[in-house]
């Protein structure tokens, strides 16, 4: 067996810290049932903007306890505190403790890593502007939890993924070009004809050109061999690359003198948001991304007791009292507000608030309608 957890041990708490277990078996023996209003916030992110992500799989974890749930929208834009610097109760747990102590951590666990991968590709996104971006990553991780990472890569704006079952949960088709492996065994330009000659045409003809010659010197070849070739992809060893960037113009420039202007470059390995606009400027267009996508930082949210029967009661450096977040329908920006607050007017722009914060389970049952990733 995988060292992994099934579904329904994760359920049963089994892949918790130990003294929530503990917690609640005292908890038990007393009979203490008290009703709290418990936050998830992050005081601490490593970007300007952290996208919120996660909040489905909490929804699931959660179904059928007598607990309710509040939440702001999956994938929210925000900067981690609100315009007054309080920190923004991503979600809201509000029942007897005891009937979800045990499930804190792997609450967290859920929240954390997607809205680090979802933020992550968020940014790629935003660095690589109109060219494709790809989520390549998957090989660097557990292979458990490649349907996660791809997933919420494409919720961050990545266009497609690279793995099957990743693809299968966005209901897409997987997305990549041709491994080195198979240039190995055909050779370069067998490989290439061969690849045209079996794969689906529906799937587009991007040639592997950096196995072993020169990049312009293959891309041409490649052009000539291919009527239909989609594309050329650089995945060049850094031990090798040198001014990655210069590589990319000169085959740019090589191609479009001879008249294959439609063929695109496609650059994986090694990438990394300051190095994707430097490629694009050079003349690349489609972006495979890999462990930095899939590795990315997590983003650093705890969950707190803030409120015990009604009664504001939170540890030092946290917020008590039970809130609701405002969202300016103008600027965007958050405010966080004592639960029983109301703000019509942005204090910054004096645009339309709203009320941000959304009623996902309720006594155990799903009630909010989350919406399909596209």
């Amino acid at each position: 067996m995988f060292l992994i957890a099934k579904e329904e041990e994760i359920k049963k708490g089994l892949t918790t810290d130990i003294y929530f277990k503990r917690t609640e078996e005292i908890l038990l023996k007393k009979n203490i049932n008290k009703i709290v209003w418990a936050e998830f916030t992050t005081q601490s992110i490593p970007y300007e903007f952290v996208v919120f992500a996660g909040l489905e799989e909490c929804a699931k974890l959660l179904e059928g306890k007598e607990i309710d749930l509040w939440a702001i929208k999956e994938g929210t834009i925000f900067k981690g505190v609100d315009i007054n610097g309080i920190p923004v109760p991503v979600m809201a747990i509000e029942g007897n403790y005891v009937n979800f102590a045990i499930y804190e951590t792997p609450l967290l666990g859920f929240i954390c890593q997607a809205s680090g991968i979802t933020t992550k590709a968020t940014r790629f996104r935003i660095a690589s502007r109109d060219a494709i971006l790809l989520s390549f990553g998957i090989r660097r991780m557990h292979p458990a939890i490649s349907p996660f990472i791809d997933y919420f890569a494409y919720m961050g704006g990545c266009d497609g993924v690279s793995s099957i079952k990743g693809a299968e949960v966005i209901n897409k088709n997987p997305r990549g070009t041709m491994p080195h492996s198979l240039i190995i065994l055909l050779g370069e330009e067998n490989a290439w004809l061969s690849f045209d000659e079996i794969i689906d045409k529906d799937v587009p003809r991007i040639a592997l050109i950096d196995t072993y010659g020169d990049e312009k010197v293959t891309a041409i070849k490649a052009a000539e061999i291919l009527k239909n070739l989609s594309g050329v992809r650089l995945d060049t060893p850094s031990s090798r690359r040198g001014d990655f960037a210069k590589i990319v113009r000169e085959v740019r420039w090589e191609l479009d003198i001879r008249g294959y202007k439609d063929v695109k470059i496609f650059v994986s390995g090694g990438l990394d948001e300051d190095t994707i606009p430097l490629l694009y400027e050079a003349g690349a267009r489609g972006f495979g991304v890999g462990t930095s996508l899939s590795n990315a930082k997590t983003i650093d949210y705890a969950m707190d007791i803030v409120e015990v029967e009604g009664k504001p009661c939170a540890k030092k450096g946290k917020f008590g009292g039970k809130k609701k977040v405002f969202r300016c329908k103008n600027c965007l920006e958050l405010l966080v507000l004592k639960y029983d607050e109301e703000i019509k007017e942005c204090p910054l722009c004096k645009g339309e608030m709203e009320n941000f914060y959304f009623k996902i389970i309720e006594k155990g049952k799903i009630i909010y309608k989350f919406p399909d990733i596209d």
